[in-house]
């Protein structure tokens, strides 16, 4: 009978999940390759043979959390507030559970394409079901996008949590209402008061 796994003495086997689920051990932002190969127990130059390099790791990693945050089916017309909510929610709550995932999100660097724009995609879909034209949905993603991530980048960079700052419920809310839903109006508020 043929033995399948791994023996005595050989190293376990990597797939793209177990490389995450090590990656997730431990904080991500200073996360090196050394120390994923330890983590997974196998030689370093193993590891090459799945990602390029620390980017490529962080790019699974993103991969999956945006997996784990986007809320099920669409946004409409009726809940697209709530349905930006529900993943606000989940991007707190995920993001915040990994020792140095917020942190690095928030900082400026070359976010995964693919996983973001997964993101970007859904988000200005609630903004164009809200009522939105498509640069106003597009401008409003980047409030929207930027404003959670910084707040959780914050959280996550203090030892002391969200407890230590504003509530993220309070800074929620007030975002999500402050976003524009409809198109700007084409006359400028100066021409419209000389009018008046």
């Amino acid at each position: 009978m043929k033995k399948t796994g791994t023996g005595p003495g050989r190293p376990p086997r990597l797939s793209r999940e177990r490389i995450v689920e090590a990656a997730l051990q431990g904080d991500v932002d200073t996360l090196t390759m050394r120390e994923l190969a330890t983590r997974l127990g196998v030689a370093h130059s193993s590891l090459y043979r799945w990602v390029p390099d620390r980017d490529g790791v962080l790019d699974l990693v993103s991969e999956v959390m945006v997996e784990r945050v986007l809320p099920a089916g669409e946004p409409g017309a009726d809940d697209w507030r709530e349905w930006l909510a529900r993943l606000a929610w989940a991007m707190h709550d995920a993001f915040l559970a990994v020792p140095g995932y917020a942190a690095h999100v928030a900082r400026p660097h070359r976010h995964h394409p693919e996983s973001f724009g997964r993101l970007r995609d859904a988000v200005v879909a609630a903004f164009r079901a809200a009522g939105a034209d498509p640069g106003e949905a597009e401008r409003s993603w980047y409030v929207f996008g930027f404003g959670v991530v910084r707040w959780l980048g914050a959280a996550g960079g203090d030892p002391a949590g969200d407890t230590a700052g504003p509530r993220f419920d309070l800074y929620l809310e007030t975002l999500l209402r402050g976003l524009p839903t409809t198109p700007a109006p084409a006359t400028p508020p100066a021409a419209r008061k000389a009018s008046s």
